[in-house]
């Protein structure tokens, strides 16, 4: 008997991430809708037919994976939005020095340290390295979390929740580390990335493998607070290559550490939104996401 229960609960989890992973990839497509569209300010019903819900059911769908409303959403998708932010803090890299990174970034208040890898490190490609790895539902999609003793080491995002995509991106990274899935040291991990709360907790490390130069922006990314943006330009002045912006581009790209180290907050100087290595539906959920809870 123990067995046969067993055996459901497993077949629950199996079938309730599947609806997970089928329900992000509903909503992914109507965050691409929407960003294609947001001029037309498509209705609920309109948006709930497209992926065959019911308008109530949709709206609850909806708000469980992006953290507003559809109405929010498209209220702060809009370019007007990145603009205004760029307009208003002209330097947002200084307004986050000068305001010590204390208001009310979740982020930020998680106390982020980076430890960059040596360059004897960099050339072992992780060698000697014990990495384990999970895959958990986030608000913006499957995540895969890194971790080893130093800390947090990789965060990618996947079109679909498969193992082998999982341990390729993290291969990618570190190539000659000793990987291993075990979901259950990154769950807690997850859940205190992705939550909504906002909590402070204890410093969380994390341990990167880059270049001297795509190290230093991407500690000049960890200076961008919640609900503010950065052009590529502004943030190439920020590390003292204003003449490098494509070098830098490529940096912003090569961050192995998604979310946390908020490469999504970087935008074109003349507010378009540009491109994200994990799909620009995701970095346009995640700006609204966090525009929403800046506005409020």
């Amino acid at each position: 008997m123990a067995e046969s229960q067993d055996s459901g609960g497993l077949y629950g989890v199996l079938i309730a991430n599947i609806l997970c992973v089928n329900q992000y990839e509903q909503i992914e497509a109507i965050i691409q809708h929407l960003g294609d569209q947001f001029k037309d300010q498509p209705s609920l019903e309109e948006l709930s037919e497209r992926v065959g819900m019911s308008p109530d059911h949709f709206q609850r769908v909806f708000k469980s994976w992006v953290g507003i409303s559809p109405k929010q959403f498209l209220k702060f998708l809009t370019l007007e939005y990145a603009k205004h932010r760029l307009d208003q803090d002209q330097s947002v890299l200084d307004v986050a020095l000068d305001s010590g990174l204390s208001g009310p970034s979740r982020l930020h208040d998680l106390f982020v340290t980076m430890e960059a890898i040596t360059p004897g490190e960099y050339k072992k490609g992780g060698e000697g390295l014990a990495i384990d790895y999970g895959m958990h539902p986030t608000p913006f999609g499957v995540s895969v979390l890194a971790v080893c003793e130093r800390g947090l080491c990789g965060s990618f995002f996947l079109p679909v929740e498969d193992e082998a995509l999982a341990e390729e991106a993290v291969k990618e990274y570190w190539p000659n580390a000793r990987i291993e899935r075990d979901d259950t040291k990154t769950k807690m991990l997850a859940e205190r990335l992705f939550s909504r709360s906002d909590v402070s907790m204890d410093p969380l490390p994390l341990f990167v493998r880059g270049t001297p130069f795509q190290v230093q922006v991407w500690r000049a990314l960890l200076e961008i607070p919640l609900g503010s943006l950065c052009t590529y330009s502004g943030l190439a002045e920020s590390v003292g290559r204003p003449s490098a912006s494509r070098a830098v581009a490529s940096a912003v790209g090569d961050n192995p550490i998604s979310w946390l180290i908020p490469c999504h907050r970087v935008i074109r100087k003349g507010g378009s939104l540009g491109g994200y290595r994990w799909g620009l539906p995701r970095k346009k959920v995640m700006l609204a996401w966090e525009a929403s809870r800046w506005a409020v």
